[in-house]
Parts: structure tokens; C-alpha cells; sequence
């Protein structure tokens, strides 16, 4: 008799709280102690967590680069670069994220992209042909400005190939409007940075504005797109490829996704929006583990969604998987 088909794991990171490794152990552990068999697969979709998830899936090894934090001090941060292959993986995040500044010290002005292209120019220092820059989780609004000011300085990316996965759709124009609040911009600041930003795009060889995925990381998707000819991919289909999540959930009985908020955004280039695409497709179950479901019920047809659960510890996410797995278990 052969074997039950196992349930995919594959969550994102609960951005801040924890990575996707740690939320998708807990839901094996639950689905576990319901009988239930799983398939881990932690993801992302261009923002926090991006470097770990494609450093595995390609056979990266980890790297360390001098480079400045989005305030200017001095900070070692990660790439990750698969030398046989020429390609590297850089997280904006570990360089000029939102996470390395203090909510006390967060200046959406000031705030700059340099460690970004500071990391890319280790990357194709060490050898990169292709370059992958994931986007997400930045602390800048500067249109990329310092990210292309260090790239000049280290004497460009010469012929290397650059893709930019990004975890939004948002335009240039609009990523001061819609995400420098969080980055702590009040509204006089907004209107500068969107002026500023503005004034960037005038100065690019081609301009951003009005294109897809170039607002990410307070346009720096635009500025690498801009300047250095970067393609534009949508992070979570790039990454849901590369652990090859389409082979695993033909062979899947459900699938558990999650992330730290269920909310409008998801539905506009996030992880579980990607994958209740794939899970409608082939008519597999979907099923979400969330810190915080701020959804309307009427949208999660929109995303396939059997069921949505909330857990904000990682006692929560264990029982919340114990939980869906008995369910399987009686209705399978």
C-alpha cells in the first residue's frame, strides 16, 4: 500500500519574529503529531529571507563584504556565491534594511542604498556573472541614488547580468507614497522623498517611472533597472522555481503557507498570492498560517485559501499545524 502523500510546507518568514527554517519546523512538528507526513520547504519572495532559501536550493556557500549600513557605518554583511555557476545572491536587507536601524534612529531622508551596490560590487569582484539582488525590507527612499554612486566608485558590474526579485509591483514613483512611512517619514517627508525621487528618475538613462516592480526598496529595483539594464522578476516565482515547488506539490495532499501578515499587500507580488495561484492550477488545498489575518473572508477565494489560522508564537504555529493535520486527517 503505498505511502500517504505528504502535506508541502512552505512558509515565508515572519519578518522580524521568525525566519521561515524556524516556521516551518514548528508546522512539521504539529502536522507530525497528528500522523500527518510533511515535505519542509521554507521560501520567500524577494524580501527578508531570500539570501537563505535560494543559498540552498543553489548550492551557494556564504560570504562576508565590508559595506556601509543605510546610515553610513561600517558593516559586514552576507552574499552568497556559487563559483562554479558565476552567480551570487545579494539580500538588500543584510546591507541597508529596515532591520539594522533603530525605530529611534530611522531617517527616511538620510537613509541610503550604498551598501546595497556596495555588496553587488563585492559580488562581481569575487566573480559573479549573474548577479540575483533580492529587494525587500529596505530602510531607503532614495531612488537607489547611493546604491549606483557605489557601483560607479568600484568601477561598475561590467558584463555581469543582473536580476532584481522583487517582492512588490509597486512603480518608482509611488515607493516614498506607500512605504517610507514605516521607514519613518512623516507626511511633509513623503512629499520630499517623492519629489526627490522624481528628480532621480529625470537623471537615470531610462526612466522608471510608470514600470512595474521598480518602487522596490524605495527604487532601487528602478535605478539597477535604469542604469545597469537589471531584469525585473517577481521574487516569489523566481524562488518558488528554483526549490522546485511545482514537482513537490503534484505530489502534495495539501499545502501550508503562511507569513507574518495576511493583508491587500498579499495580493500584489507576495509569496502566498503566488502559491494559491499554483495551488488553484492543480486543485491542491491551501491552507495559511499568519501572525496577523487582516483580509477580508470575500478575498481569500482570490487566493484559494481553504482556511486561515493565526499564531504569533512558535508554540501557536506548532498547535495551529497539529490543528490543520487532524482536519486532514478526517476529511482525507
Amino acid at each position: 500500500m503505498p505511502a500517504p502523500s505528504p502535506v508541502l510546507v512552505a512558509p515565508d518568514s515572519f519578518k522580524g519574529t521568525f525566519t521561515a527554517r524556524e516556521v516551518a519546523d514548528a508546522l512539521g512538528r504539529g502536522l507530525a503529531r497528528a500522523g500527518v507526513a510533511s515535505d519542509l520547504q521554507p521560501v520567500a519572495d524577494g524580501g527578508e529571507g531570500t539570501l537563505d532559501v535560494l543559498a540552498a536550493a543553489l548550492g551557494a556557500e556564504l560570504r562576508t563584504a565590508e559595506v556601509h549600513d543605510p546610515l553610513g557605518r561600517p558593516l559586514r554583511a552576507s552574499y552568497a556565491m556559487n563559483a562554479a555557476h558565476g552567480v551570487a545572491i545579494v539580500e538588500t536587507a543584510a546591507a541597508c534594511g529596515l532591520g539594522l536601524v533603530a525605530p529611534e534612529e530611522r531617517d527616511a531622508w538620510a537613509a541610503s542604498s550604498a551598501g546595497a551596490g556596495e555588496l553587488i560590487a563585492a559580488a562581481v569582484r569575487a566573480g559573479a556573472r549573474t548577479v540575483l539582488v533580492s529587494i525587500g525590507g529596505s530602510a531607503t527612499s532614495d531612488g537607489g541614488a547611493g546604491a549606483l554612486a557605489a557601483l560607479e566608485a568600484a568601477g561598475g558590474i561590467g558584463t555581469a547580468r543582473v536580476e532584481v526579485l522583487c517582492d512588490v509591483e509597486t512603480p518608482f514613483e509611488l515607493a516614498a507614497e506607500l512605504y517610507a512611512p514605516q521607514k519613518g517619514a512623516d507626511a511633509e517627508t513623503v512629499a520630499a522623498l517623492t519629489a526627490r525621487l522624481h528628480a532621480v528618475a529625470g537623471r537615470l538613462p531610462r526612466d522608471p517611472r510608470g514600470v512595474a516592480m521598480t518602487g522596490g526598496a524605495g527604487g532601487l529595483a528602478g535605478a539597477l533597472w535604469a542604469a545597469c539594464g537589471a531584469t525585473l522578476a517577481p521574487g516569489a516565482a523566481r524562488v518558488l522555481d528554483a526549490v522546485g515547488f511545482d514537482v513537490r506539490l503534484r505530489a502534495a495532499a495539501a499545502v501550508v503557507t503562511g507569513e507574518g501578515a495576511l493583508d491587500r499587500q498579499t495580493l500584489q507580488g507576495k509569496l502566498v498570492g503566488e502559491i494559491g495561484r499554483r495551488t488553484r492550477a492543480v486543485r491542491v488545498p491551501l491552507y495559511a498560517v499568519v501572525g496577523r489575518d487582516a483580509l477580508p473572508v470575500e478575498e481569500r477565494a482570490t487566493l484559494g485559501l481553504s482556511d486561515v489560522l493565526e499564531a504569533t508564537t512558535l508554540a501557536e504555529i506548532e498547535a495551529a499545524g497539529m490543528a490543520l493535520g487532524r482536519r486532514l486527517r478526517a476529511t482525507g
